[in-house]
């Protein structure tokens, strides 16, 4: 017997998300029915809703939605009804999400309040599952020159270097400097390092003119500002 494909098309008028999207809008879709718009087709003998359903309970870490901004190809692979174009579709739409939680801060980063700044950073860096140090340099205006990754790892005053960034905040002509670094943890606490770095970075920024505005740590969805807590 002869198996085939299900697709989006080949399903009851009332279980088509395409449809219902239609007469109710992208808000009335299930996740399931959301990612089945993307993947389109199932795999044999299913819908294409049921391989949606198979990608969201993906027994990871974050299942659900969440689980897109962790999950890697090789995972996605590995689920059933999941190949190669299925998996890059679904990696596309992640990042594509975050793009756009970045774009629509976008315009709230000229004011430079932490508020702001974790905002637009926020879906780069909430789902990262290690430490990254992010370097952001301003103009006088406080608009931003440049961003940068200056550590990947640990974070750690050992290997943050005062002579690294303000080499290169003297390269792009920053008048000022904010840090921002992730916990992976989600839980976005300073530690005893997170407060030392701090207080070596403000030293280091005022012998040479170059002010440290803040250093915020980010967590899941949530953000401390180490200026906000008297620490700059």
């Amino acid at each position: 017997m002869n198996q085939k494909y299900c697709t989006v098309k080949e399903l009851p008028l009332s279980e088509r998300p395409y449809e219902k999207c239609e007469k109710s809008g992208p808000a009335a879709l299930s996740d399931a029915e959301l990612l089945a718009v993307i993947i389109r087709s199932g795999s044999r003998n299913e819908r294409a809703a049921d391989v949606a359903s198979r990608v969201l309970t993906y027994s990871g870490s974050y299942p659900g939605l969440i689980g897109l901004n962790y999950i890697n190809m090789n995972e996605l692979k590995s689920i059933k009804g999941i190949g190669r174009v299925k998996a890059i579709q679904l990696l596309c739409i992640a990042e594509l999400t975050k793009r756009m939680a970045k774009a629509t801060n976008e315009g709230r980063l000229q004011m430079i309040t932490p508020e702001a700044v974790a905002h637009y950073y926020m879906q780069d860096m909430r789902h990262l599952t290690r430490e990254i140090v992010l370097l952001i340099m301003l103009d006088s205006k406080s608009k931003i020159l440049k961003d940068m990754v200056i550590s990947s790892g640990t974070v750690s005053s050992s290997l943050l270097s005062p002579r690294e960034i303000f080499l290169n905040a003297l390269k792009y002509e920053a008048v000022n400097v904010i840090l921002l670094h992730n916990h992976p943890s989600g839980d976005p606490a300073p530690s005893r390092e997170d407060i030392q770095i701090t207080k070596r970075m403000k030293e280091a920024g005022n012998l040479i003119g170059i002010k440290l505005m803040d250093h915020i740590i980010i967590g899941d969805n949530r953000y401390v500002s180490l200026g906000e807590q008297g620490f700059i």
